[in-house]
């Protein structure tokens, strides 16, 4: 069963709730086509407040916080249209989705109703209204409602909530194991002698000092045997 709908916006006043089309209105409702609902959302302020009475800012405001999941703001906002004498039945379909996003089942049981007395044709007012007439039974019963639908969304926030520290986690091991790279290397290059130009001068005279004394020993060693051989040859 299709259990719960988006509101319908209405981008223009419906002819029962019609009034003048400010500015601000028809700015919120371009900005809404695309998905920015706060900002349309401040339009549509602006223009309840420059008028009271229009009908199509509480309107269309109450969508603009449908959408960013403020239902209790959606509901106020629907309220203030609710004063009218004749509503359509989209209104009242909007406002029983909006009580049954709050879990006001008792409320979305009579917006329904209200909706299927204007459009007794309209499918997806007679599911929900079945539905939160179920939910109401439920919860009059000491059920608390929708308990399937709450216990999978605790669910999915807890998996969000784990996947979401093993990727903190590992990001952090990611880093720690980066600056302990660095240290080490760090360590390594303070671990070698540090030596002087000076100290370096004083090794390099001393390599070459060795060099020479262990050539003069081999070129001894050479004459020595040239005149062994000279002696046996006179011999």
């Amino acid at each position: 069963m299709r259990r719960l709908l988006s509101i319908l916006l209405i981008f223009c006043a419906l002819p029962a709730l019609a009034q003048v089309d400010r500015s601000e209105v028809r700015a919120g409702n371009r900005k809404f086509r695309k998905d920015r609902f706060k900002e349309a959302e401040i339009d549509y302020r602006k223009a309840a407040l420059k008028d009271s009475l229009s009908l199509a800012a509480e309107y269309n405001l109450a969508s603009a916080l449908y959408r960013q999941q403020d239902y209790a703001g959606a509901s106020k906002a629907l309220a203030t249209v609710a004063e009218q004498e004749a509503l359509p039945a989209q209104y009242h379909f909007n406002a029983g989705d909006t009580a049954l996003q709050q879990k006001d089942y008792a409320a979305a049981v009579e917006a329904f109703r209200q909706a299927l007395l204007l459009d007794p044709g309209d499918l997806d007012a007679k599911e929900n209204y079945i539905y939160a007439k179920k939910m109401l039974e439920n919860q009059q019963n000491g059920g608390g409602g929708d308990n399937r639908q709450d216990q999978q969304q605790d669910q999915d926030q807890d998996q969000n909530q784990d996947q979401n520290q093993d990727q903190q986690q590992n990001q952090q091991q990611q880093n720690q194991d980066q600056k302990q790279d660095q240290q080490d290397q760090q360590n390594q290059q303070d671990q070698q002698p540090q030596i002087s130009p000076q100290q370096a001068q004083q090794m390099l005279r001393a390599i070459q000092a060795k060099e020479r004394e262990t050539q003069d020993k081999v070129n001894q060693e050479k004459a020595a045997l040239l005149k062994s051989r000279q002696k046996e040859k006179n011999w």
